[in-house]
């Protein structure tokens, strides 16, 4: 998968591929294996003036400066990308990163990994001239409901959540579906019974009956549960007594209760549209969650 991005702050991405915001983690290693590329093009490079101009003020006067069309036409061009009419944007696409874009999310991102080549176009300034919106851009997006100074954060924040959703990043297969967000497994029970997720399990897995839950999230969209390690007792706090007890249904239960009360702690909103079974309405009822009545 390519990614290239358009920005006047090259340096911002490092000028080696070990540098920079994209020289760590799980993005530096699929960058170095060759599971995704990244090409950084400096907008000012596509200019003809002295001074390499890339901004002008606004049409019908306000405040601060506006990003001009004519450097980043030149700069799409040069990456002989299949104009906006006949694109197939099942392969390729460009993306428009600023505070007027929609949100950014995960199933955005999942959309994103099974392309070929995503180009990535830093907003600046005030904004871009919306001519580059609609001649030039499939899709502009935001990371969230506030506005940084410029579109190259968010980059490497839509890079990122793509890239490690690309086969072989992680380092397995299931851990970027059983996390907030996650995929998860359609068919897995919501409060820990037994179900087509085990019963897969037992047939390549001997002992799966024993074995930890791989998940309580489903695909439900709500966040992940509380997670613990070693030690069990630290500056004064121990672990939950279930998750030392063995007892695997009783922790995929607590998991999936520990996951509803984050959730209704930090994003109540994700209820609203999660897949929720009888025992989960029952017990975010207990913790006083009483969502609207138009709700089933």
């Amino acid at each position: 998968m390519r990614f290239d991005i358009l920005t006047i702050f090259p340096e911002f991405f490092g000028a080696l591929p070990d540098q920079g915001i994209l020289g760590h983690g799980v993005v530096s290693r699929a960058l170095r294996t060759g599971l995704a590329s990244a090409h950084i093009h400096d907008l000012r490079t596509f200019t003809h003036d002295r001074h390499r101009t890339v901004d002008d003020r606004p049409f019908g006067g306000g405040e601060g400066m506006v990003l001009k069309p004519q450097p980043i036409h030149e700069a799409l061009e040069f990456l002989a990308l299949t104009p906006k009419p006949t694109r197939d944007t099942a392969r390729e696409t460009v993306i428009l990163l600023s505070a007027q874009g929609k949100r950014f999310t995960q199933s955005t991102a999942r959309r994103l990994a099974t392309l070929d080549r995503v180009v990535l176009l830093c907003g600046r300034y005030e904004g871009v001239d919306e001519r580059v919106s609609q001649l030039f851009c499939d899709e502009e997006l935001s990371i969230g409901d506030y506005v940084l100074s410029g579109g190259e954060l968010a980059a490497a924040i839509l890079l990122d959540a793509t890239v490690r959703l690309l086969p072989g990043v992680l380092g397995h297969a299931d851990s970027s579906r059983y996390e907030s967000f996650g995929e998860g497994d359609p068919s897995a029970p919501n409060a820990g019974a037994p179900g087509p997720d085990s019963r897969t399990r037992a047939a390549t897995e001997p002992n799966a009956a024993q074995l930890p839950p791989r998940s309580t999230n489903s695909s439900n969209g709500i966040l992940d549960y509380p997670h613990y390690t070693r030690p069990a007792d630290f500056l004064g706090l121990s672990i939950p007594d279930v998750l030392g007890n063995g007892d695997h249904l009783a922790i995929r239960r607590w998991r999936r209760q520990a996951a509803l009360a984050k959730t209704l702690a930090n994003r109540p909103d994700l209820l609203l549209t999660a897949d929720l079974s009888d025992d989960d309405r029952e017990y975010l009822a207990s913790l006083g969650y009483c969502p609207p009545p138009d709700l089933p």
